[in-house]
């Protein structure tokens, strides 16, 4: 039976663990900050406003600049790739014939949309003419460009073992691509330091128990950021133990403001 909250905090390793993160402190300022962060880079404009106005963090930027990449990503996300090519070229006439890799993979998206409308014959002139040159120069891209086609081969492409890449998810993936590209292009940081933060976070707990074979409350479900048990020592060897305070005089803060500004 899995292990209670209560049970992992009873354990020594886990009352210890409690302890040093309950004597954490984020102050509201960073988190704010943290937040206006995403909404700008993510491009929620909307959102952006009513926060600036609500919490009084300045976004540091003019947030009418969030709209050209908002338009971009909503395009792309209700399946108008061209339209979303025609702004982007409009912002940065260079952004993605300076991009092979960027380029293909928005291309793929609109050959997905091809697909998913049924056009086929259209889909197939158009992986011929776009997608398959750049392909030829990388296993990688040549490996995505077979994935996609796969979807071709089945009478219901949702049947197909690939039929993720018809998915809401992966349209926000490629809007993603985008508007890092745009982000660069604009010099501004091109992902969110709240996704640095949880991917530093994944990192640093498979650290601690595959490489340093610690034992402690691992956290997995980032919905409610809660430990449900001790995760087991990972990688074999001696007996695992609690994870030391290191020696390096960072405060919540500083780590916080480090991913802000990409550290």
């Amino acid at each position: 039976m899995a292990e209670s909250t209560s049970g992992w905090q009873g354990s020594h390793i886990g009352a210890d663990w409690a302890q040093r993160v309950n004597s954490c402190h984020v102050s509201k300022a960073m988190m704010n900050k943290l937040v206006m962060d995403f909404l700008v880079i993510e491009g929620h404009k909307e959102a952006a406003e009513c926060f600036q106005a609500e919490s009084g963090t300045t976004a540091g930027l003019d947030l009418e600049t969030i709209s050209d990449r908002r338009t971009i990503r909503s395009a792309i996300e209700s399946g108008d790739v061209q339209r979303a090519v025609a702004h982007a070229h409009k912002l940065s006439p260079d952004l993605l014939t300076g991009s092979p890799e960027l380029s293909f993979h928005v291309e793929q998206q609109q050959l997905v949309e091809l697909i998913r409308a049924d056009r086929v014959d259209e889909a197939i002139a158009f992986a011929q003419a776009q997608l398959a040159p750049k392909a030829e120069q990388s296993a990688t891209l040549l490996a995505e460009l077979e994935r996609t086609m796969l979807l071709l081969a089945y009478p219901d492409a949702a049947s197909c073992p690939e039929a993720e890449l018809l998915s809401q998810a992966q349209r926000q993936r490629t809007a993603s691509r985008l508007n890092a590209a745009v982000l660069s292009a604009q010099e501004q940081e091109q992902e969110a330091a709240l996704r640095m933060l949880f991917r530093r976070l994944a990192w640093e707990q498979d650290e601690l128990q595959h490489c340093q074979r610690v034992s402690f409350p691992r956290i997995d479900d980032y919905d409610v950021a809660r430990p449900y048990g001790m995760c087991q020592a990972g990688g074999g060897g001696g007996a695992a133990t609690p994870a030391r305070g290191g020696g390096s005089g960072d405060t919540e803060d500083a780590v916080m403001a480090d991913a802000l500004h990409g550290a």
